[in-house]
């Protein structure tokens, strides 16, 4: 395999949609539910940034690091938030989920396990990736909580990893899904998923 290309991905709860600017208005009122820019940990675009920060993950996607996703609630056909696939080593194949927001409202609603759902079982049986990563603040406890819940196996810390909006030097933690534990972590998300109402 030489690139990932792509694609639209519908679940249970979401659709992920090939991000393009034609997203910008809808992801500003997503960002605006819960002023999710403010969170020091995590990383969001404001809304005067909305338009950068989908530039720049289209950036990425043309040079094959990234493929950046719109996520749109099934339920209300409103944009929610982002996601990507990213750090994309296509030779592998390998590559990271993440770059991951949702508005404040969709917190809770089994639109996060069914994003993740849709992106891993793409990852893994459709790509063949033997692994995939998800990276995330050692502060942000709730990213940390989230990513163990999808039966995700820390990896380690990478200390002073880089620098967050603030200059502030940052610990990166570091999990995985490997291939052989694949099935059970899909049927640990189904079962979520199974307790929400479309």
């Amino acid at each position: 395999m030489t690139s990932i290309e792509p694609i639209t991905l519908t679940g249970k709860f979401v659709t992920l949609e090939p991000l393009s600017q034609e997203h910008h208005h809808g992801l500003v009122d997503a960002a605006r539910d819960g002023d999710l820019w403010k969170l020091w940990y995590t990383s969001v675009p404001t809304p005067e940034g909305m338009a950068a920060e989908i530039d720049r993950r289209l950036g990425l996607q043309s040079q094959g690091t990234m493929v950046p996703f719109a996520t749109r609630s099934n339920t209300t056909g409103k944009l929610i938030g982002m996601t990507t696939y990213m750090n994309i080593d296509a030779e592998t194949p390998r590559l990271e989920i993440g770059s991951t927001w949702n508005a404040a409202s969709a917190h809770g609603t089994g639109t996060n396990p069914d994003s993740k759902l849709l992106l891993l079982r793409h990852a893994f049986e459709t790509l063949g990736c033997p692994a995939v990563e998800f990276r995330t603040h050692w502060m942000n406890q709730q990213s940390r909580e989230a990513i163990a819940r999808l039966g995700a196996k820390q990896d380690g810390v990478l200390r002073n990893h880089s620098r967050s909006k603030d200059g502030a030097l940052r610990d990166t933690v570091v999990f995985s899904i490997l291939e052989h534990e694949w099935p059970a972590v899909r049927n640990g998300l189904e079962f979520r998923l199974a307790k929400y109402s479309a």
